[in-house]
Formats: structure tokens, sequence, C-alpha cells
């Protein structure tokens, strides 16, 4: 006949820190960590060339800014163009669309790839603080005729 021992607490506690040990190896413990992740970057303009001031109106002196919603696609243009305010003046607003329309930007990332982000971009229309000579001629073009 064989004689078989009981199992204490003792062997109990022996027998899970044995398995503890087992499984903490058997999951590649000693594996190194995982890289972390690049830290998420903003929007930035590459290019942004200034858009056209129609000579007619910086003559005349009109002139605002127009604030632009853009969404700035992950290929760096934007993929989409919403006018948050008004400059006042219809064709300063349009103008502003169609040179932002054009612009380059390095998109934004989030875990080192590229993502699209909104961003609100300011066009200012500032118009000469002194009188350009270009002004006079397009003033004599426009009088009446005696």
């Amino acid at each position: 006949m064989t004689r078989h021992t009981p199992f204490t607490p003792m062997h109990v506690s022996c027998a899970t820190a044995v398995l503890a040990a087992a499984l903490l190896v058997g999951c590649g413990g000693s594996a190194p960590p995982a890289e972390p992740l690049p830290a998420p970057t903003p929007v930035a303009a590459i290019d942004t060339p200034p858009p056209q001031f129609p000579l007619e109106l910086a003559c005349a002196g009109i002139g605002g800014q127009t604030l632009l919603g853009v969404e700035i696609g992950p290929e760096g243009t934007p993929t989409r163009i919403d006018l948050v305010r008004s400059s006042g003046n219809d064709e300063l607003d349009r103008l502003a669309k169609d040179a932002v329309q054009g612009w380059k930007f390095r998109p934004a990332t989030r875990g080192g790839q590229p993502v699209a982000q909104t961003i609100q971009v300011p066009v200012n229309f500032n118009p000469p603080t002194e009188r350009p000579a270009a002004c006079f001629a397009l003033d004599a073009g426009r009088a009446p005729a005696s």
C-alpha cells in the first residue's frame, strides 16, 4: 500500500510561487520594453504666399482681416476651408480663401504618423499707409469726362 502525504498550506504556497515564476519566464519577462511613441507635433506653415490685394481696394483704403478655419490633411495641403470671420468685404474673403487653398504645410503627427488637423488662419489685408502712385493713375481713369 502506498502512503500519500496530504497537501498542507505550506505545499500550496510553494507550488503557487513556483507556478508564478514559471509564468513570468514563459511570458518573456526578460524582453526589452517597447519603444516610446514619438511626441505629437502641430501643423507648421511651409509656403504661405500672401493673397492678391486688388489695387482698387488698396487705393480706396479698404482692408481687413479674414479669419479662416482650415483643415490641413495628412499630405500637408488644405482639405477644407471655412469662413470663421469676414473682413467685411466679400472680395477680400474670396481672395483669402483662394490664397490659402494653395498653401503648403507640414502636417500634424500623432504616434509618428501624419494626421489631419484644423487650425485658424488669419489673413490680413492692410492698405498702404502712403498712397502708391498707381492709385493716382487709377483715379485719373475714373474721373468724369468734361
